[in-house]
């Protein structure tokens, strides 16, 4: 009779854990609307801790402006402006487009060579996932991934729910090969989409003319350049593609490119939703970044293209910048490691991640250029990953006479910055421990006035200084001018300089005492 008791009570307890597991599932699970996506965390801390990450804008288009004028400036939209030939579709000018001109000149009349038969001759035999993996790795990112659909609406991986494929046309799915070697390196894996504005990207080809309607699940049904409003069927194969994305590649972050808070806010949170609760399904914190107003700062990461705040922001922030151009073009010309760094530098001492694109050639293989680059960045980072990875904003985020004059998208455009080595900016490992990084070669004498002793940035004892990377004991004082630190003989780096200042510690007394002390 105990034993029947026994199987009776043991079954309970576990239909009892097995409902209190569904409930507790139940109550994790993220629904279609903003109070409830908002539980989530937006940027965990695998997140906050990466700093840096690659994606690559790679696709048919690559091809397109070999042979174009060095020294004609050309849009990065191509599939969009080689429509616009100023008279059945207008332009400010009146004219054509450079795009319009040089598709003319390279392939002929849009009208019998369209962006399909741009995407017919799309060839990649310079791909190497392996070979980009490595490259990710050495340049110290800590994610990465493609540029998985770009506006013209064609899928770089193996799509079973669009014919317009990397697979159909180029024999490769770059997505499912990146993944391999990215995750086995220790890297996560992410996936850029941006065929939201599709919509707009292809109304010029309707206005245009000479379009099959067999080829309409490229170019979307027809509608007017002014159309804003996608149809059904727009939305139907946008949440297609992205969706057998999420499912096929379980993707640990999604980047979104503008126009995506144009469509419907139904539309967002369905796959916002979707996406977290396959976070809980995987077992993982997923992350989605965004522009604009398409999500909040509550739900997912925002997004600077080219550009960042101009000060620490309280969220976790993400800027995505181009050494270059963003796809390929002839004779391009980079941006220095050292540009780059100093942008990293100043991104994280504000909270930011930086996305950093790597556009490579046509064949899918990476200029020696953009190669060099990151070999570069990573080995600084090598030297002073310690003052980047993981870190937090310190009290202030630098000190110095260049700084943005203001916040937003596109200010790298706007203004050309240089730093100097009088441009301090500050990182934070804990509160025993934060690094102050010199942004240029440093003089004998580096004097950070932040750090003086009247000032009350910092109310706590310095133990040690030291400067990553190099052996030598470093000199320094604290006086009312500042900290002063005494440059080594030698530098472990030829960009900024991290020193690691290590402190005592803030602490303050309790009350404490008898009762009868505080008894009158």
């Amino acid at each position: 009779m105990r034993r029947i008791q026994f199987l009776y009570s043991f079954q309970f307890v576990l239909l009892f854990c097995f409902t209190n597991a569904i409930h507790s599932q139940d109550k994790k699970r993220f629904t279609e609307d903003w109070k409830s996506i908002e539980k989530v965390n937006p940027a965990p801390d695998w997140f906050k801790d990466s700093k840096l990450g690659i994606y690559a804008h790679w696709g048919p288009v690559s091809s397109v402006f070999e042979g174009s004028d060095p020294d004609q400036w050309y849009a990065g939209w191509h599939g969009m402006k080689m429509y616009e030939d100023g008279t059945v579709v207008k332009t400010k000018s009146g004219k054509p487009t450079s795009n319009n001109q040089h598709h003319n000149d390279k392939y002929g009349d849009p009208k019998e060579f369209g962006y399909k038969h741009v995407i017919e001759q799309f060839e990649t035999s310079g791909f190497d996932a392996k070979e980009w993996a490595d490259l990710f790795e050495k340049s110290g990112a800590k994610f990465a991934g493609p540029v998985a659909m770009h506006h013209d609406n064609f899928a770089m991986w193996d799509s079973k729910v669009t014919r317009w494929n990397s697979m159909n046309y180029g024999g490769i799915d770059p997505s499912a090969a990146l993944k391999k070697e990215i995750e086995s390196r220790g890297m996560k894996f992410m996936g850029s989409f941006h065929h939201a504005f599709t919509w707009k990207y292809f109304a010029p080809a309707h206005a245009h003319g000479g379009i099959n309607p067999k080829d309409y699940d490229l170019y979307t049904n027809p509608h007017s350049i002014d159309s804003d409003v996608p149809d059904a069927q727009f939305y139907k194969d946008w949440w297609a593609k992205l969706k057998e994305y999420i499912d096929v590649y379980q993707p640990d972050l999604i980047w979104f490119d503008w126009w995506l808070e144009n469509m419907t806010e139904e539309s967002r949170l369905e796959f916002l939703a979707y996406y977290y609760n396959k976070g809980l399904e995987w077992n993982k914190e997923v992350v989605v970044c965004y522009k604009e107003a398409t999500f909040t700062e509550a739900t997912a990461v925002k997004d600077y293209e080219r550009g960042r705040p101009n000060q620490p922001k309280e969220n976790l922030w993400l800027t995505d910048t181009s050494p270059g151009a963003w796809f390929y073009r002839p004779g391009a010309v980079f941006k220095t490691p050292n540009e780059l760094i100093d942008v990293l530098i100043d991104i994280v001492s504000k909270n930011g991640v930086m996305l950093l694109n790597v556009p490579p050639n046509p064949d899918g293989s990476i200029p020696q250029v953009m190669a060099d680059l990151l070999i570069d960045m990573g080995a600084w980072l090598k030297v002073n990953g310690e003052a980047i990875y993981g870190t937090r904003p310190w009290t202030v985020f630098g000190e110095g006479p260049t700084r943005l004059p203001e916040g937003g998208h596109k200010v790298e455009e706007k203004v050309k910055i240089e730093y100097t080595n009088t441009d301090i900016r500050f990182t934070k490992k804990s509160d025993k421990e934060f690094f102050a990084i010199v942004m240029d070669t440093p003089k004998k004498e580096t004097v950070i006035k932040t750090l003086s002793t009247q000032i009350g940035a910092l109310n706590s004892k310095i133990v040690n200084i030291s400067l990553l990377g190099s052996d030598e004991t470093i000199n320094w004082e604290r006086n009312e001018k500042g900290l002063v630190i005494q440059a080594p003989s030698k530098l472990p780096t030829g960009y900024a300089h991290a020193y690691k200042i290590v402190l005592e510690g803030y602490t303050e007394n309790n009350i404490g005492g008898d009762v009868d002390a505080h008894v009158d």
